[in-house]
């Protein structure tokens, strides 16, 4: 049979999918454990998640080198003997910081779990923050700050975040290489004690894991001391700015990095889906709008998109580009030309179908392992989201009108209302 190869191949629309349940547990001093068994290969993934991040920060930058200096000595072990002790076992280890939370992710087979864990106890109890080592990591962090602020998208980023939340505020605020350079060890392991140190935590453990590795687990870290008391964040709020626009300019560059767009909302709102196609119509994936326009046709960039970053209590719609100085005007100009489309005129049944069909099968290439299944969860378990925001999300999305993506795109689109950060020039 010969193959026609100007008619597309047949496909099935996906409409719902199945995940593996969660086993919630508490350990013996009230932590608690989230279990996703999937037993696809002998690994698992043990995560400690903290409400440690930049939200909890009395001095700059002091969450990012406290999660980090917490494997680089302990009361036991060197930095080096750390090292050597998880490679030894082929594990692997994370440290992250980010503005709500930070975490301590190890890797590992299961057989090597028992001998994981004690390490694991150290790290929580027992890091010592050696000098050296944190001038090390300074040294470091300085050296990749001072290389990202010389690069535009990088810089526009940081300027566009600042302009939506302040540059006092966790969730706008960006690691500067001043704070970086006047930060103390006291200031580090100020920190720790207030914020890490026998604080409440959550642990999610992913992988080849059954009541065994829970039990193994309650053992090593189920005893630990646990403080009740609460623990005090950020209080302040995003502070009001009429000037809604930044040119920051760079006359030896011959690019513009653009961001423009406005402070939006969680996962949580009740057009949060909504949006969430609207967003992918207009420069979510390859073939969106500004791509199709802005790349394709102009050829004014190489990749425009726009998304929703989304934190525990604030989120942000944001769209991104490079392009040529002499583009800038015009591609600005265009963008607002999309936005306006999109709030005039319906979107085809054609165009929202493929969308909805492309969201729905990159939703389920997201969870094609244990880790990536944990990811997803992770959403429900950390930010207190509906238990079946995950099982509805397809439903979700399928159930998106055209008029309501005009909705969304009158509602929330409103380009007058943008903040903008260009930097380069115009």
């Amino acid at each position: 049979m010969t193959l026609d190869r100007t008619q597309s191949p047949a496909f099935q629309a996906i409409h719902e999918i199945q995940l593996p349940s969660v086993q919630s547990h508490r350990l013996d001093n009230g932590i608690p454990l989230h279990l996703i068994a999937v037993d696809q290969q002998p690994v698992l993934r043990l995560e400690c998640v903290f409400d440690a991040g930049t939200w909890y920060e009395q001095v700059p930058s002091s969450a990012f080198f406290a999660m980090k200096m917490l494997s680089e000595g302990t009361t036991s072990r060197s930095s080096a003997q750390i090292s050597e002790y998880v490679d030894r076992y082929g594990a692997f280890m994370e440290l992250n910081s980010g503005p709500d939370r930070a975490s301590i992710v190890i890797h590992c087979l299961t057989k090597f779990l028992p001998d994981i864990l004690p390490l694991l106890g150290e790290l929580l109890n027992e890091p010592t923050f050696p000098q050296k080592e944190l001038d090390d990591l300074r040294n470091i962090t300085l050296q990749n700050l001072r290389v990202n602020y010389e690069k535009g998208a990088y810089l526009a980023g940081v300027l566009f975040r600042e302009k939506l939340f302040g540059a006092d505020h966790p969730y706008g605020r960006s690691q500067r290489p001043e704070a970086v350079e006047q930060l103390t060890r006291d200031g580090v392991v100020a920190f720790y004690e207030r914020v890490i140190r026998n604080q409440q935590f959550q642990i999610i453990l992913a992988g080849h894991a059954s009541e065994n590795e829970v039990l193994l687990i309650n053992r090593a870290l189920g005893q630990m001391p646990t403080r009740t008391d609460s623990l005090p964040g950020f209080s302040g709020s995003v502070p009001a700015d009429s000037d809604l626009f930044i040119l920051a300019e760079k006359p030896d560059s011959v690019q513009s990095s653009i961001r423009l767009g406005r402070r939006l909302f969680t996962r949580s709102h009740p057009d949060f889906f909504r949006m969430l196609v609207t967003n992918e119509i207009l420069g979510g994936y390859f073939g969106s709008r500004l791509m199709k326009n802005i790349r394709e046709e102009k050829g004014f960039t190489y990749g425009i998109s726009s998304n929703m970053p989304s934190f525990r209590r604030d989120g942000y719609f944001l769209i991104g580009t490079d392009v040529n100085k002499e583009n800038t005007q015009e591609t600005l100009d265009e963008i607002r030309k999309e936005i306006n489309i999109l709030q005039t005129e319906p979107v085809s049944e054609g165009e929202l179908e493929t969308v909805k069909n492309y969201m729905a099968g990159e939703f389920v290439g997201s969870l094609n392992t244990p880790f990536e299944i944990a990811d997803r969860y992770k959403v429900i378990l950390l930010d207190g989201m509906s238990p079946d925001f995950l099982t509805t999300y397809i439903r979700n999305l399928r159930a998106v009108t055209p008029a309501d993506v005009m909705e969304m795109a009158t509602n929330y689109l409103a380009v007058e209302s943008f903040s903008e950060v260009v930097v380069g020039g115009k």
